[in-house]
C-alpha cells in the first residue's frame, strides 16, 4: 500500500493522548427479569429502549514497543446471579487492553497462554511476515510463550488481535478473546483530530451473545450465530457521557455473524474518516455506514450542537435488510419462551440500540471543526495489474458448509501462489445462499468495483475486510510487497468465525 506523505518525517509518539479517567453516568435501578425459551437460552435483562444503563468500559492501554499479553480464563457478571465465564488478556474480564504502536518502530510481542486450550493471535490488518501474522500455523500451546516481532508499516488507523486457531476461533472469540489495536503516524498525528482516549476518541468494540440459563454463553456453532443481547465493550445496556463538540468513535464489528448497519437514533450525518487500512482522502458525510464482521471505521459526530444533558443512541438500523443480509434471518425470537427459527435472535431483523450517549460540557481545547481533507492516499488500479485470479465461494446448499472453489481449509493445501511485487486483481464471486465477510492477510487492497452497485464513498479507502452479498462479485486490486516463503502462508477466509471453523478459509504464499 502507498501513501503520498506531506513530508517523510521521523515517526513520532505524539498524537492519543490517554486520560485514565471513569466516566460518571446515572443508572436507574430497575431489575432485570428473566424468563427461557424453549432452546434453553434465558431472555434476561433489556437490550431494546432500556432505561437502564450500565456505564462504558473503556479498554486500558499499552504503550512503547515491548508488549506483554496474557490470555487467560476468568469471569465478568453481566447479570443478576452466576457469573459468566470468560476470557480477557491481562487480566480483563472480557477483551484485553489496546495497544498503541508507532509507525515505523520495531516491536516485541509476547504472548501467554493460559488456558487450557491452544490458541493463536492474529494481528488483523498488519502487513508483516507471515511467520509473524498469528495464523491459523502460530499455535501457542498451554503455558507457554509466542514471542513474535516485527516492524509496523501499517498507516495511522484502528486495528485488532484475536485467536485464530482452525476450529476454535469462534470458541474463543465467543469467550471474549481480543483487543484492539491503535497505530499512529505523522500524518494523522498532524491533523486537528478527536485524540483524548476515553473522552473524545472512544473505541467501541460491538458484538452480542446469547446466555444459557446457567447464565453462560450459547456457543453452538450451527445454530448460535446471533446473539440475544448487544455488548459495548463488553457492557450490556452501555452508556456513556461524550463531550458537545466532534467525537471520534473507533468502531469494530467483532460479531460472529452479523452485520451492522449503524447511524445514529435522530438520523443525524456523521462523518468516516478511515477504513479498516487507514485514513480516507476526506470525511465522507453518511447516516448509515454498513459494517461486517471483522471491518473498522472511524467516525466523527458532532455533538456541539446539542444541549448539556441531551442524549441520544448509536443504533443498528437491521430490519428489512435484504436475505442475505446477516442477521436478517427470520422473525426475531419474543421472550415468551418462543424460540424461534435457526440462527433466530432477539435482536434478528430489528432496530436496536448500541450505545446510550449523554452530552456533556465541552472539553477545554474541544475539536470543533471538521477537516477539509486528510491526506492524499495513491491507490492501485487496473492499469497496475500484473495478474489477475478469480476465487467461487461453493457450497452451503441445504445447510452444508461454504468453501473456496469447492475446498475446505486443509493446512496442507495451499490455494493460492502469488508472485513477490506482483500487483493482482482478485474478483471473488459468490454464490446465492447468503452474504459473507471476506478477510485477506498480509495486505490493504482497494475495491474497484462491485456487480450489485456502486462501491460505496465510506468505503473507498483501504481495506482488509469487505462485505460480499449473495449472488453478487467484489474485485479488489492489491499489491504484495516486502514478505516472501515457500513455505509461510498467509490466509483469507470469511470473518463470519463459524463460516471460517466450517471450512470457509484458504491459504496463499508469496513467493519470490
Amino acid at each position: 500500500m502507498l501513501r503520498t506523505a506531506r513530508s517523510l518525517l521521523a515517526v513520532v509518539s505524539a498524537g492519543i493522548l490517554v486520560v485514565a479517567t471513569a466516566m460518571s453516568c446515572s443508572t436507574s435501578a430497575n431489575t432485570l427479569t428473566n424468563t427461557t425459551n424453549t432452546n434453553g437460552t434465558t431472555n434476561g435483562g433489556t437490550n431494546a429502549g432500556s432505561s437502564t444503563y450500565n456505564d462504558l468500559r473503556i479498554p486500558p492501554t499499552l504503550q512503547g514497543t515491548s508488549f506483554n499479553l496474557t490470555l487467560a480464563r476468568t469471569t465478568k457478571q453481566f447479570r443478576s446471579g452466576t457469573a459468566t465465564d470468560t476470557y480477557g488478556y491481562n487480566g480483563e474480564q472480557f477483551w484485553g487492553p489496546t495497544l498503541i504502536l508507532n509507525q515505523g518502530d520495531s516491536v516485541q510481542m509476547n504472548v501467554t497462554n493460559a488456558l487450557t486450550d491452544t490458541t493463536t493471535v492474529h494481528w488483523h490488518g498488519f502487513h508483516i511476515p507471515a511467520s509473524m501474522d498469528g495464523g491459523p500455523h502460530q499455535t501457542i500451546a498451554p503455558t507457554t510463550t509466542w514471542r513474535p516481532t516485527f516492524r509496523v508499516r501499517n498507516n495511522a488507523g484502528t486495528y485488532w488481535y484475536h485467536p485464530h486457531l482452525h476450529t476454535k476461533t469462534y470458541d474463543q472469540l465467543t469467550m471474549g478473546a481480543g483487543g484492539f489495536i491503535i497505530i499512529k503516524d505523522p500524518i494523522e498525528s498532524a491533523l486537528q483530530l478527536p485524540r483524548t482516549y476515553g473522552t473524545d476518541d472512544i473505541p467501541l468494540v460491538m458484538t452480542s451473545r446469547r446466555f444459557l440459563s446457567s447464565n453462560q454463553f450459547s456457543k453452538n456453532i450451527v445454530i448460535d450465530n446471533y446473539g440475544d443481547y448487544m455488548l459495548a465493550n463488553g457492557t450490556m445496556n452501555a452508556q456513556v457521557s461524550l463531550p458537545k463538540q466532534f467525537v471520534r468513535f473507533r468502531l469494530l464489528n467483532a460479531e460472529i455473524e452479523r452485520a451492522l448497519n449503524l447511524g445514529f437514533s435522530d438520523n443525524r450525518t456523521f462523518y468516516v474518516i478511515t477504513n479498516d487500512g487507514g485514513l480516507l482522502d476526506a470525511p465522507v458525510g453518511v447516516t448509515r455506514v454498513r459494517m461486517l464482521p471483522g471491518e473498522r471505521v472511524e467516525i466523527l459526530v458532532n455533538l456541539g450542537s446539542d444541549a448539556v444533558g441531551a442524549s441520544l443512541d448509536l443504533k443498528a438500523f437491521n430490519s428489512g435488510q435484504t436475505f442475505g443480509f446477516p442477521g436478517n434471518e427470520g422473525n426475531p425470537v419474543t421472550p415468551s419462551g418462543n424460540a424461534g427459527p435457526i440462527n433466530g435472535s432477539l435482536l434478528n431483523n430489528t432496530d436496536f440500540p448500541i450505545l446510550h450517549i449523554n452530552v456533556a460540557a465541552a472539553t477545554t481545547g474541544a475539536i470543533t471543526t471538521l477537516p477539509g481533507a486528510l491526506t492524499t492516499n495513491r491507490y492501485w488500479t487496473l492499469a497496475d495489474v500484473t495478474n489477475s485470479r478469480t476465487i467461487n465461494i461453493t457450497g452451503g446448499q441445504a445447510g452444508g458448509n461454504f468453501s473456496f472453489d469447492n475446498v475446505f481449509f486443509d493446512h496442507g493445501y495451499i490455494n493460492q501462489t502469488i508472485k513477490l511485487n506482483a500487483v493482482e486483481k482478485w474478483t471473488i464471486v459468490n454464490n446465492q445462499i447468503f452474504g459473507h465477510s471476506i478477510h485477506l492477510h498480509d495486505i490493504q487492497f482497494k475495491i474497484i468495483s462491485r456487480s450489485g452497485g456502486p462501491v460505496e464513498a465510506y468505503e473507498s479507502g483501504w481495506k482488509d475486510t469487505f462485505y460480499i452479498p449473495k449472488g453478487e462479485s467484489v474485485v479488489v486490486v492489491a499489491k504484495f510487497t516486502d514478505f516472501a516463503s515457500s513455505t509461510d502462508a498467509f490466509m483469507f477466509h470469511c470473518h463470519m468465525s463459524n463460516h471460517e471453523d466450517l471450512g470457509l478459509m484458504g491459504q496463499f504464499l508469496v513467493v519470490p
